[in-house]
């Protein structure tokens, strides 16, 4: 599996630029964990833009026809790299929020379970798809909707993130056969 991003765009001057773009916030959600909080990145035109352009030239190569995004910062970032590739969007929401046939993956969370949701008519089968999310953690929500778009027939060819917690190992619990990349890692 690919880590990191590849684009001539990313240097190690502009990495190390993107991480003082985001603050971190200690003891959130709850004591003993410094969360990272790209609203502070994303409310930085220049590097919000930066961020959007090395994505877009790292995903270039895949000839998807679809970005997925997951809810929410997913749907910041999807539509934006989909717009610049000329390819459509696919949401993946929280449960109850989609107003057609969904198809439904729950996963487990420390503190109990949640759920995703796609349109059971989302994409066609074997459509090459992007999936895009803000943040990699335990890898929970991205396995989840990762599973939603196989269900519904797609062909996630790569998963993709602004910040990668390594740490935490999420990216091992995606299938081997899909690239995962990230632009940051901590």
């Amino acid at each position: 599996m690919v880590e990191q991003v590849t684009s001539p765009l990313l240097t190690k001057e502009k990495t190390e630029w993107l991480k003082a773009k985001i603050r971190d916030i200690p003891d959130f959600p709850k004591p003993g964990i410094v969360f990272k909080d790209l609203t502070t990145l994303l409310k930085d035109g220049e590097a919000f833009s930066y961020v959007i352009d090395v994505l877009t030239e790292h995903f270039k190569q895949h000839n998807a026809a679809y970005i997925a995004g997951i809810e929410a910062r997913g749907f910041i970032l999807g539509p934006v790299i989909a717009h610049k590739l000329g390819i459509g969007f696919i949401p993946i929401r929280k449960s109850g929020k989609l107003p057609y046939r969904v198809v439904k993956e729950t996963y487990d969370l420390e503190y109990g379970t949640d759920c995703v949701e796609i349109h059971e008519d989302a994409v066609e089968e074997g459509a090459r798809v992007i999936l895009i999310d803000d943040l990699l953690a335990t890898g929970g929500t991205a396995l989840a909707a990762h599973k939603l778009l196989t269900k519904v027939g797609a062909n996630v060819v790569s998963v993709g993130f602004v910040v990668e917690l390594g740490f935490l190992n999420g990216r091992n619990r995606m299938p081997s056969n899909v690239e995962v990349v990230s632009i940051l890692t901590y």
